[in-house]
This record gives C-alpha cells, sequence and structure tokens, in this order.
C-alpha cells in the first residue's frame, strides 16, 4: 500500500486531498492543528470536520501537531516511507499576516522547508507538492497595461484580446504583504529542493480556492463568506475598487485532480498556475448578483469601503495553460455556479 502524508488535512485542500486519496486505497498519514481556529477564530475552527473525517476514515492516522516543530516532525518521517507528501498547511491570509509575521514566516517558510528536508532525509524518491498562492507575484498585476473599469468588473486586456497570468510574470519589484513573502519563500524552496537536490517537487501557485468544505473568514476566503453572508443576511464589507475586482475560482476537488496528474508525471522544481482561469473569473459585484440569483435572493447587505487592502489586486486571472500542456486530461469540472450552489446547499445540510 502507498504511504501519503498530507497537512493542513482538515482543511479545505487537506479535507478533499483525504477523500481523494482514501479513494485510491493509499495508506493515509493527516496532520492539522486547527490553526484556522488561533487565526480566524471558533467559527473557522477545522474541528468539527476533523471529528467527521475520524468517523469517516478510522483507519487514516490523524496526528496533531505542528510542522514548524522539526523534532515532531521527524518522527513520524523516520518511521515511515512516504511515496508522495502534499503540503496544504499554512497561514493563509494577506491581511493577517501583517498582525504577526513571524509566526506568518514560521508557518509558510519554516513549516515547509523542515518537510522537505525531511523528504530529503527519508523518503528522496517520493513526490511532493505544495498549495503555494498567486500572491507570490505581489501586487504587479495591478500595474499592467491594458487594465480597464467595466461596467461590473476590472479587465485586462493585451492587443486587444483578454489577458490572463502565467508563471512567467514576474515576483520581483512589488507589494506582496508578508503572507505573499512567506509563500514566496516556501515556493523558492520547493523549486530549489527539486532543481539543486534532485526531489521530484511541483509548487502550485493557486488562485482563490474554494468549496463547500471552505471555512470563510473576512480575512480569507472571499466567496466562501460572500456566499455565507448572503444566505445568512450578514453585513459585508467590500474593501475598496468600487467592488469590481476580480478573481478565478477553483474547486478544491479540480486542484486535487491536477494533485494526481503530477504525482503519476512528476517533475523536478516545477511551478504551475492553478485556478478556474477565465471562465470562472468573477467580481465581488458579479460574484453578489449570482449568488442572488442561485439563492433567489435580493440581498443588498454591504458596503463599499473607499480604502482598498494594502496590496491587494485590482484583477486576477490564471493562465493554467503550461499545466493543460503536459496533462493534457486534466479539465475544470466545476463552475462558479456549481461552487456557490454547492457551498449554499453545504450550509442548509449542517444546518438541519
Amino acid at each position: 500500500m502507498k504511504k501519503i502524508l498530507i497537512t493542513g488535512s482538515s482543511g479545505l485542500v487537506g479535507s478533499e486531498t483525504v477523500e481523494f486519496f482514501y479513494k485510491k486505497k493509499f495508506e493515509i498519514y493527516a496532520i492539522d492543528n486547527d490553526l484556522r481556529s488561533l487565526l480566524f477564530g471558533k467559527e473557522s475552527s477545522t474541528l468539527s470536520l476533523k471529528k467527521y473525517q475520524k468517523e469517516k476514515y478510522p483507519d487514516i492516522n490523524f496526528l496533531n501537531l505542528d510542522i514548524v516543530n522539526y523534532n515532531k516532525l521527524e518522527s513520524i518521517f523516520a518511521e515511515n516511507k512516504f511515496d508522495i507528501i502534499i503540503h496544504t498547511a499554512g497561514q493563509p491570509s494577506h491581511d493577517w499576516s501583517a498582525k504577526d509575521p513571524i509566526l506568518d514566516f514560521k508557518v509558510n517558510a519554516l513549516g515547509t522547508i523542515n518537510l522537505l528536508e525531511l523528504t530529503r532525509k527519508y523518503c528522496s524518491k517520493a513526490v511532493f507538492i505544495y498549495t503555494s498562492t498567486n500572491k507570490v507575484y505581489g501586487d504587479s498585476p495591478n500595474f499592467i497595461k491594458g487594465l480597464k473599469e467595466l461596467q461590473t468588473r476590472f479587465e485586462v486586456y493585451k492587443n486587444k484580446k483578454l489577458f490572463s497570468i502565467n508563471e512567467k510574470f514576474s515576483i520581483d519589484d512589488s507589494k506582496h504583504s508578508p503572507f505573499g513573502v512567506s509563500k514566496t519563500a516556501g515556493d523558492l524552496y520547493v523549486q530549489e529542493y527539486g532543481k539543486y537536490f534532485g526531489l521530484k517537487t511541483i509548487s502550485f501557485r493557486c488562485g482563490c480556492i474554494t468549496g463547500p468544505n471552505h471555512k470563510g473568514a473576512e480575512l480569507h476566503g472571499f466567496l466562501s463568506y460572500l456566499v455565507s453572508c448572503i444566505i445568512k443576511n450578514k453585513h459585508y464589507k467590500i474593501f475598496g475598487y468600487k467592488g469590481k475586482q476580480v478573481r478565478d475560482n477553483i474547486h478544491a476537488k479540480d486542484l486535487v485532480e491536477m494533485f494526481w496528474c503530477v504525482y503519476n508525471k512528476p517533475g523536478y522544481g516545477e511551478i504551475y498556475n492553478a485556478g478556474g482561469g477565465r471562465s470562472n473569473s468573477i467580481s465581488v459585484l458579479e460574484a453578489i448578483s449570482l449568488t442572488n440569483h442561485i439563492a433567489n435572493k435580493k440581498w443588498k447587505n454591504f458596503s463599499i469601503k473607499k480604502a482598498n487592502r494594502i496590496g491587494d489586486h485590482i484583477w486576477y486571472v490564471t493562465d493554467y495553460s503550461k499545466f493543460k500542456r503536459k496533462y493534457p486530461n486534466w479539465k475544470l469540472n466545476y463552475s462558479n455556479e456549481d461552487i456557490i450552489s454547492q457551498i449554499i446547499s453545504n450550509y442548509y445540510k449542517n444546518k438541519n
């Protein structure tokens, strides 16, 4: 039986990874210490999902430990030869990182290099997958020539064609936030352990990952939190850009399918942009309109602040064509409509 180590196993991406590889009959070691409750409060805790996982998957090895603690991590690696490590744990908030840059660095950068070094020491033939972020590009997308304000969104045109961002976009000379910097450090270490040490490492620079398991909060998880506010008739604050800022969304299940592709055909220090692309791009105003339509509501309980978040993207749309060229059988299975519908259904299911 193949062995997999999954960090952040009760989070959005981690939980979908657990379910996917359980069905593939892997022996699973799952690490999660419910960091989200510390970062965003009890409402964002992953403990209820972890309880559900333990009931559904009683033969999984659930481990409550901190990836910053090298010695405790080493005890797991010393006893197991993993075939694949999928590292989804992290401090995920652009805004929260400014409150405690040291903790942010420890979790995102030090935790990542701990896992990489232990992989090199104990299972150097394993595939190592890292969930990075589009924040490695900083706020450079805000200064692309061709950015235009339309009625419900900002959009970027190059040579009169719609534009999206690929892996050649610069990560230098821009404002990242401490989160963006710590994730970039992890991203570069993942690349270096592949190119310098010869490990099978892959870094996915993700846009907005979402899905029904997402515990969205004001500081993280835009679509999940917005849909939640609409369903509960809670007030929602839009920070700047007239609500026309654009993101592209990818369902966590579609991202995990990408993991499976690279596990079966890995590279060495590879980077891929991962997101919903042009078809799943949406502004905040458009997301409100679409959610109201799907939920049959007329919710307008939001305000638009003049000030935007520091370094926040006005517009970001993922170009994932590099991944598609290498893995042509992969495709997006979930649209924005599908994702919002699932979030709504999951809310009422859990409420009942």
